[in-house]
């Protein structure tokens, strides 16, 4: 890759901690990157004044914020007050929490922007090892979207291919924390609480906060998280 004509890439960018991470990843592979958050109802809006902030000092050559409101549909507890969030969960099976197309609805956004952009490479930050069983973070579930994206647009139909880069796929939280370390990450700008307040203070007890807190530790960082 070329520092003077760099290629460009669309990065999903929550505001998270992964999210995050794959900013850091895709600049530091010589990616010009434009950053995508999207505002689909979540309770937790905090993280999109995380994703600003990240955004800005990693220099994003551009920062989108796209909406869409998937709390019209209701059906997790990330977009209905009426449903809680769960606190201290034990268990493997798919938590409230999930979110219904929610991966489809962002990926199907940042492929509309890159095939603008000329872009044929699109980051996010999906994992499926320290997760909390979503269905849309899958390797399969990215496969399959990549195939559809081939098939779905001018760039595919034409022989230019997207490309999904998903780096933090098979990574533990603790070795996704010291990648972004490594990479210069300051995880005192993002959010991950399901339920961050609007200081973005975390409530410390949901799936995002758990799986959070246990990766610092296991990476023997210390964990810049404000707790309330």
């Amino acid at each position: 890759m070329t520092t003077a004509n760099p290629p460009r890439a669309v990065v999903l960018l929550s505001g998270g901690l992964d999210s995050t991470t794959c900013l850091a990843i895709a600049r530091d592979r010589g990616f010009e990157t434009y950053a995508l958050s999207v505002a689909y109802g979540q309770r937790h809006a905090a993280e999109l004044a995380a994703a600003r902030r990240v955004a800005a000092a990693f220099g994003a050559r551009e920062h989108r914020l796209a909406h869409v409101e998937l709390g019209l549909f209701g059906g997790s507890a990330l977009t209905d007050p009426a449903i809680a969030v769960p606190e201290d969960r034990e268990g493997d099976d798919i938590p409230v929490t999930y979110v219904p197309a929610r991966n489809t609805v962002m990926l199907s956004m940042a492929l509309a922007w890159a095939e603008v952009l000329g872009a044929s490479d699109i980051f996010i930050g999906v994992n499926a090892v320290d997760y909390s069983g979503y269905p849309d973070c899958r390797p399969e579930y990215i496969a399959a979207f990549e195939t559809m994206a081939r098939l779905a647009t001018k760039a595919g139909v034409e022989g230019r291919p997207l490309a999904i880069h998903t780096p933090l796929i098979a990574l533990s939280k603790a070795e996704i924390i010291r990648l972004g370390v490594e990479l210069g990450v300051d995880y005192g700008l993002t959010v991950s609480c399901y339920q961050a307040d609007d200081a973005g203070r975390a409530c410390g007890h949901c799936d995002a906060c758990r799986l959070r807190r246990a990766g610092f530790e296991a990476a023997g960082v210390i964990d810049p998280t404000p707790y309330r």
